[in-house]
């Protein structure tokens, strides 16, 4: 193995997710890998982030950057510029990044600028949608990844396209399912997560969130979205956690009395542990994270995205996700048939079994000894 150990890079809230089961990995075993976390500070919400990392068990980070809020460029270019001197004092043998937030291109960029390897877990996932920032992000970081991770099989159809050489990519499933599995039992009950709402869900609720700019920040957009769903909650009540650009977006939008029309009941952001207790109890879930599309199909929960792509087709392949975009007729189709039929059935993809972060670890000690022993020749 190198002398220099790995900096694991997290910036925003789905990285936590994705990289406790690493780091629980990297150091289990007789011979644990030297790892650090470097938080960048792209989501700097202090107390939110006290509460997702208290709720995985992740490590206190051993390097906050701070870098802050912004544009995608300034804040690209802001970790950019606070990573660099971290990179060079700590001389990793490599960095590891995650997803396709903007930390994950800064950092990887940084890195493989100074000629330090960068290992992408959560590579080749493609929406084929170039007017989302995290598709530059993803399809960038892929090329300039020394080693990449993938969650899905048709990963590897998508980085042989690009011209990545398939000898730098191994299958290991996904880790956001690993924190799924062995959180589950700690999940926080619906009923305590949605005491105060004043719901009643007797007979079972809905979930949504939304947060991306396509679906929040154009009034057209966001006032469609709501009054669709709040002739669904005319049947089923909808929890709806409130991200703090969307609730924003509806004050700004003068939107509130679209959720006082149906049976939509508001939430403040909510941990990781309430969040999984919610879906893991829901009838449906509407929603345009990636990552709650992961989730759902592995709890078996039937999910409507509010998108016109997804990077994670093998939820719908296999899982229980259905793309609707924003269409009123369709996203009503999909609720009105979960509704009477129950929805789709879906499976668990392959590898989405809780222990692709130790796939993760196990190959890359044999990958660090391979570096390692290039370094020294």
């Amino acid at each position: 193995m190198p002398k220099g150990g790995i900096l694991c890079i997290v910036g925003a809230r789905p990285n936590f997710m994705k990289i406790a089961p690493i780091m629980k990995a990297l150091r289990a075993g007789a011979a644990p890998i030297p790892a650090k976390i470097v938080h960048t500070g792209q989501h700097y919400d202090e107390a939110m982030n006290k509460q997702f990392f208290a709720d995985l068990g992740i490590p206190h980070p051993d390097i906050n950057l701070e870098a802050g809020s912004g544009s995608h460029a300034v804040q690209t270019a802001e970790v950019m510029r606070r990573f660099e001197p971290v990179l060079d004092q700590e001389q990793p043998s490599a960095i590891l990044v995650v997803g396709d937030v903007n930390s994950t291109i800064a950092c990887a960029l940084v890195a493989a600028k100074k000629g330090v390897a960068v290992i992408h877990v959560e590579a080749g996932l493609r929406s084929f949608d170039r007017g989302m920032p995290e598709e530059i992000n993803r399809v960038l970081t892929d090329q300039i990844s020394d080693l990449l991770y993938t969650t899905e099989r048709a990963a590897l159809t998508n980085l042989t396209r690009e011209g990545i050489d398939p000898a730098r990519v191994q299958f290991v499933g996904n880790v956001m399912i690993d924190t799924l599995h062995h959180n589950l039992k700690h999940a926080v009950p619906a009923a305590q997560t949605l005491a105060d709402t004043g719901m009643d869900f007797s007979q079972g609720f809905g979930v949504l969130t939304l947060h991306r700019p396509s679906n929040v920040d154009h009034e057209e957009s966001l006032r469609g979205l709501l009054e669709t769903v709040g002739q669904i909650s005319q049947r089923l009540p909808v929890a709806f956690p409130l991200h703090p650009r969307t609730r924003g977006r509806i004050e700004h939008f003068k939107l509130e009395g679209l959720l006082a029309q149906g049976r939509i009941f508001t939430l403040p952001p909510v941990g990781y542990l309430h969040m999984l207790g919610l879906m893991r109890e829901a009838k449906l879930v509407l929603t345009d994270s990636g990552g709650i599309q992961e989730e759902t199909t592995a709890l078996g929960v039937p999910c409507i995205t509010l998108r016109e792509n997804t990077e994670r087709p093998v939820t719908v392949d296999e899982g229980t996700n259905i793309i609707v975009g924003q269409s009123r007729k369709k996203i009503l189709a999909a609720a009105e048939e979960i509704f009477t039929s129950g929805g789709k059935a879906g499976r668990i993809p392959e590898y989405w079994d809780g222990h692709a972060a130790e796939r993760i670890a196990a190959h890359l000690r044999g990958w660090l000894d391979a570096l390692g022993a290039r370094e020294a020749a």
